[in-house]
């Protein structure tokens, strides 16, 4: 084991800090609610930093560093043409402030409000099917980490017999995750995902500063610019023969950016976890501003790993991980731990301790979101709605503890014999699309869209769904059957005699194809079977069906005037500190979106040298983001650890309602007609604000 005793120690003694308070959070779990949702109490910082940890596991890091040994610092400039996208959904709240506003548990849960139980059923299943086949290497790939990163050996002995070390780290790794998720759920993970963020933005600032100090930019530069024509890692227009990772990926991703805002279920809890929409709202503004460390860390950690593999100075080291990498029979596997095994190496007593500790952290995160969402979806969205009566609350939550262990033995099993041969990003593409291909498309029209229905949801859905199938398919089966037996029908093929390794479309194409023909069949079918316009009112509690939290009626919302804060998303729930935050946002993505437009023009017009890439990337990509997270690390820290005490504080006393488990009920009044019922002061209402449409475009 190469782990020193203070690197242990590094690891250890935070992890028993989150295990104490995971055992206290469970106390509160006192509903359905609680479990699925954080009893609906968090609070802006803590939405951000629970979500900014759970998103990015431990197989994030691994496939970052599968994309920056390939791509470097060039893919990151195309990745910027995203930024107005990202900056119009976070600050208009597209999509999240209306799933917030719906006060589902999940996403499904909306789909039967909006269509049908019946699509509902179809969704969850869909669903649970894409997202537990997309998470089951998740543990596997965490596990091979930490048996290289930690050098324990690949096999070991049990009981006498030979076992994979692999097997044995994953177990206990997603076993610890299992025992978080099952003590309370989603409030267990948030709270623990929050406190495992705040300790891992220190660490990140002091692996980032570390790496600094052991590598000089000129190594980084010399390892870096040395590729061939086409392959560079510095200079963005200088890489035409780099296969996935370039800029077609990028800009289907910047479409998908869009498509399938929400879409994906994993970690959906968090997506229902505020404690209103416009907390859901801000901690999405709130969350960009948290990453700059994570960012910093990572991307240091991929190029100084590939400086130490390929400048002259750490030969003899290189030699040592070549040699490792040789050993590990699947070549897709040895790729992927190259960056480990370097790390491994060339990180000292300390700063060892404190990367396995982030990705530790990253990993219980990740893991524990992941199988709180499939295992919820599955009790929520598969199993109940079949159900005639409603279950106790103690019963429904036995359900959701069953439904994620489950998750989680299959992932273990199906972690144990999948062989890998995608990368990671492509594998979650191909397996992402199975659900995403068609989800965008009811999701969007749902929302935004009273032509919308059933028949046009089933028929976007089966079609992004099958193409998603279909591309995953034909990639597993071509280079061993469909491949040859093309070509004994066609022997003379050059097409296939030049592709009869890998089908020459990647995951990322068969989603783009699945997303378009997704939208085109929805609004097709939704046309020729819209009968009669849907009611959005109803499931966004607006107009005559609007409600608080609390389930008191409230009066129509008169439309705000056009104007830049109804673009920057600014509505009468913002404080003088969040039009401060929004426009903050603002500014800087602009001002970042408009340098990309600029330089590109220049390197279009007159090329950069290497050389001036090289300085840019120092600048922009290391020292701007670092010194902005160390203040930011502080800002989010003080944040966090406010809304975990404000969220202590309203469990405390909060009352808990046993109808709120996530059914729906077709027949409901409006709140302004049962008061009307009732000759209450609402019932002297005339014509809601609904019937014109009149609600803030500030919350979309």
């Amino acid at each position: 084991m190469d782990l020193h005793i203070i690197d242990w120690a590094i690891l250890l003694i935070p992890l028993g800090l989150v295990v104490y308070i995971a055992f206290i959070t469970q106390r509160h779990v006192k509903s359905v609610a609680d479990f699925m949702t954080a009893g609906r109490a968090a609070g802006r910082y803590l939405v951000a930093n629970a979500v900014g940890e759970a998103s990015y596991g431990a197989i994030s890091a691994i496939a970052i560093f599968e994309m920056w040994y390939v791509s470097g610092f060039a893919i990151g400039w195309w990745q910027q043409m995203s930024l107005p996208i990202g900056l119009f959904i976070t600050l208009t709240g597209f999509v999240i402030y209306r799933y917030r506003e719906s006060r589902v548990m999940t996403l499904a849960q909306f789909f039967e409000a909006r269509y049908s139980k019946s699509f509902r059923i179809f969704m969850g299943i869909v669903a649970w099917v894409s997202g537990v086949l997309n998470y089951a290497v998740f543990p596997i790939v965490g596990a091979r980490f930490f048996v290289y990163y930690m050098g324990f050996p690949q096999h070991t002995e049990l009981f006498g017999l030979p076992v994979r070390t692999e097997a044995l780290m994953m177990f206990v790794l997603l076993g610890g995750s299992l025992c978080f998720v099952l003590a309370g759920g989603q409030l267990t993970a948030m709270v623990t995902d929050c406190i495992e963020g705040l300790i891992s933005g220190l660490m990140y600032i002091v692996v980032a500063a570390a790496l600094l100090w052991l590598f000089s930019w000129k190594e980084i530069h010399d390892a870096m610019t040395n590729t061939a024509p086409g392959h560079s890692l510095m200079n963005p227009f200088d890489t035409s023969q780099v296969a996935d990772f370039n800029i077609w990926y990028v800009l289907i991703g910047l479409f998908a950016t869009i498509y399938g805002t929400r879409a994906w279920q994993g970690g959906h809890a968090f997506a229902a976890s505020a404690a209103n929409p416009h907390e859901a709202k801000m901690g999405g503004i709130l969350g960009g501003w948290r990453n700059f460390a994570k960012s910093v860390m990572f991307a240091l950690l991929a190029i100084c790993a590939y400086t130490y593999m390929h400048h002259p100075h750490y030969s003899e080291g290189a030699a040592w991980v070549n040699n490792a990498v040789s050993q590990i029979d699947n070549k897709m596997v040895g790729n992927q731990m190259r960056v480990p095994l370097a790390l491994s190496h060339l990180l000292p007593i300390g700063i060892k301790g404190m990367f396995a500790s982030i990705m530790l952290f990253a990993l219980i995160s990740c893991d524990s979101s992941y199988m709180h969402s499939w295992g919820t979806i599955f009790a929520q969205d598969v199993v109940l709605p079949f159900r005639k009566k409603r279950m106790t609350p103690k019963g429904h939550i036995r359900l959701i503890r069953w439904s994620i262990a489950f998750v989680a033995v299959f992932a273990y099993v199906y972690g144990l014999t999948f062989p890998q041969t995608e990368y990671i990003l492509m594998y979650f593409a191909l397996t992402g699309t199975i659900f995403l291909g068609g989800a965008g498309s009811t999701i969007l029209g749902g929302f935004y869209w009273k032509k919308g229905t059933t028949a046009g949801a089933f028929a976007g859905m089966i079609t992004g769904s099958t193409l998603g199938v279909g591309g995953i398919l034909i990639r597993e089966f071509w280079p061993n059957h469909l491949a040859p037996w093309l070509l004994r029908m066609y022997p003379n093929s050059e097409f296939l005699h030049n592709n009869l390794k890998e089908f020459p479309i990647n995951g990322q194409w068969f989603y783009f194809m699945a997303m378009v023909s997704a939208v085109v069949m929805y609004a097709l079918v939704s046309l020729l079977t819209c009968r009669e316009d849907f009611d959005l009112d109803r499931i966004l509690h607006r107009g005559k069906w609007a409600v608080d939290e609390q389930g008191n009626p409230l009066p129509p919302v008169a439309k705000p005037p056009r104007s830049w804060k109804a673009i920057l998303g600014i509505d009468h729930n913002f404080t003088f500190s969040d039009k401060c935050q929004s426009w903050a946002l603002f500014i800087w993505t602009m001002f970042w979106f408009g340098i990309f437009v600029i330089f590109t023009i220049w390197n279009l017009i007159w090329p950069w040298p290497t050389e001036w890439w090289s300085k840019y990337w120092h600048i922009v990509g290391i020292w701007m983001p670092l010194v902005i997270g160390i203040g930011t690390t502080v800002w989010f820290t003080i944040g966090g650890l406010r809304d975990l005490m404000a969220l202590f504080r309203q469990l405390s006393s909060a009352e808990r309602d046993e109808m709120d488990d996530g059914t729906v009920d077709h027949n409901e009044e409006s709140p302004l007609e049962v008061k009307a019922l009732e000759g209450g002061p609402e019932a002297d209402l005339k014509k809601p604000a609904s019937d014109t449409d009149d609600f803030p475009v500030a919350g979309m």
